[in-house]
């Protein structure tokens, strides 16, 4: 098991300075199985669907997304972050809502893209989506 290593980073929707579990960067001998493996005891997990239906979201093992939850002295914040081909990123956010917007923004992406599995019939914007598709699938637990 890994410990969560904390690291400075500033929120994308407040623009606070804030100390968060750091996003375990990709391993250049594995792929996106590998990655997952990575994210066990650091605070993130593996988030597989997204939306009313449980759509697919991300492509495993090249598209992964991960998620994570902590708090400060201020109050919570929320985090999720991305595995695309080797490449690791992360975003963290104070408002629950707006990490929901933004994760749905980028899943939407993959899904018109074809890059991975989502609802037929997508609107021109993710925020034309109806919101039981702009938040996390129901049977998913973190």
């Amino acid at each position: 098991m890994s410990v969560a290593t904390r690291i400075r980073m500033t929120t994308t929707d407040t623009n606070e300075t804030v100390a968060v579990p750091g996003l375990p960067v990709d391993d250049p001998m594995g792929d996106g199985y590998d990655w997952m493996e990575t994210l066990e005891g650091t605070g993130w997990s593996a988030l597989p669907n997204w939306g009313s239906d449980g759509w697919d979201a991300g492509a495993w093992p090249l598209i992964v997304f991960a998620a994570a939850r902590t708090h400060d002295e201020t109050g919570e914040l929320f985090g999720y972050g991305t595995y695309v081909e080797g490449d690791t990123h992360a975003h963290w956010f104070r408002s629950q809502e707006q990490c929901f917007e933004a994760i749905t923004e980028e899943v939407c992406f993959h899904w018109k893209t074809g890059q991975s599995d989502g609802p037929a019939n997508l609107p021109a914007t993710a925020a034309e989506l109806p919101t039981a598709d702009r938040k996390p699938y129901p049977g998913w637990t973190s």
